[in-house]
């Protein structure tokens, strides 16, 4: 004779009931904070030149990148047709970032929007913010990701100049003379990378359409030009400046991104009087306040969204 069937009627109550439906809990190595900020630096760079995403989101960053190295082929052509052993340059490294400055403002203006303001736009911060990322990490690795797409984009018309004036030179003396001159440059393409990555950063988060964060940051740099040449008109208003009036037209050259780091580059190597007068350390220790300041201002706006 066969045993009654006993039926469990589920308790009533607002507990609910649980239903085990065959998921597998997550076993594997759990690899933190380090490694989450690592892939988010990664794929942020990667971005920023279009990498992994369609033809048209290529065209940009590739297409300032090749005009750079086109100017570069350039210099070193013409510098090529100088004889060796002439004391003249078709170029000075250290300028060479500042020069095509424009570029790298366009680079930035296009290249931070789609690090920061896709990432509002697009509502994704919460799961960003879950875990295990903190918004620090978040901030820093963006930060992280677009200085090194700048300086990627002027290291490497640098390195074109510095091959192209390596092999035309007639002694390994000369070569290493070259070098010195060619990691001149380096640093002051480090210097505007995170200049220029930290402020444009800050703008980009304060919008989440692209092209507003694209006008603002390009915004931002020009109109401080009009201000550096009115500073300069009255320094120069009755003549040679002298005095208070040379005071102000070296210390003028501190009101625009383009002219900072151009400032700190000339107390370092120019060989003449440097345009910003005894004033070099001045302008590092503005160049490294504005950047610790906008980055401190983006950790403040990242820990106001997505609450």
């Amino acid at each position: 004779m066969s045993s009654p069937v006993t039926t469990v009627q589920p308790q009533s109550g607002p507990g609910g009931v649980i239903h085990d439906i065959g998921y597998r809990r997550y076993t594997g190595p759990r690899l933190g904070r380090a490694y989450a900020t690592r892939s988010l630096f990664a794929h942020s760079l990667r971005t920023a030149y279009g990498l992994g995403r369609s033809v048209a989101a290529k065209i940009f960053p590739w297409g300032i990148l090749g005009l750079l190295v086109s100017v570069a082929a350039i210099l070193v052509t013409i510098q090529s047709q100088i004889p060796p052993g002439v004391d003249q340059r078709a170029f000075t490294y250290w300028q060479f970032p500042s020069l095509t400055s424009i570029l790298v403002l366009l680079f930035c203006a296009v290249a931070a929007p789609e690090l920061v303001s896709r990432d509002l736009r697009s509502g994704v911060l919460p799961l960003y913010f879950s875990r295990p990322l903190s918004r620090a990490d978040y901030t820093v690795a963006k930060f992280a990701a677009l200085t090194t797409a700048v300086f990627v984009l002027m290291f490497i018309p640098l390195l074109t100049l510095f091959l192209g004036s390596a092999f035309s030179q007639d002694s390994m003396s000369a070569v290493g003379d070259e070098f010195v001159l060619f990691t001149q440059g380096v640093v002051v393409a480090a210097l505007m990378a995170l200049l220029f990555s930290a402020i444009a950063l800050l703008v980009a988060s304060l919008s989440g359409r692209r092209a507003v964060a694209a006008a603002l940051i390009v915004g931002l740099f020009i109109l401080t030009t009009p201000v550096l040449g009115v500073l300069q008109i009255f320094a120069w208003a009755n003549g040679e400046p002298t005095g208070a009036a040379l005071t102000l037209s070296q210390l003028s050259f501190l009101v625009s991104p383009f002219t900072i780091v151009d400032g700190i580059g000339g107390w370092w190597f120019d060989q003449d009087e440097p345009t910003v007068g005894p004033y070099g350390p001045l302008y590092l220790a503005v160049m490294l306040a504005i950047t610790a300041i906008c980055l401190l201002l983006t950790l403040v706006r990242y820990r106001k969204v997505a609450r």
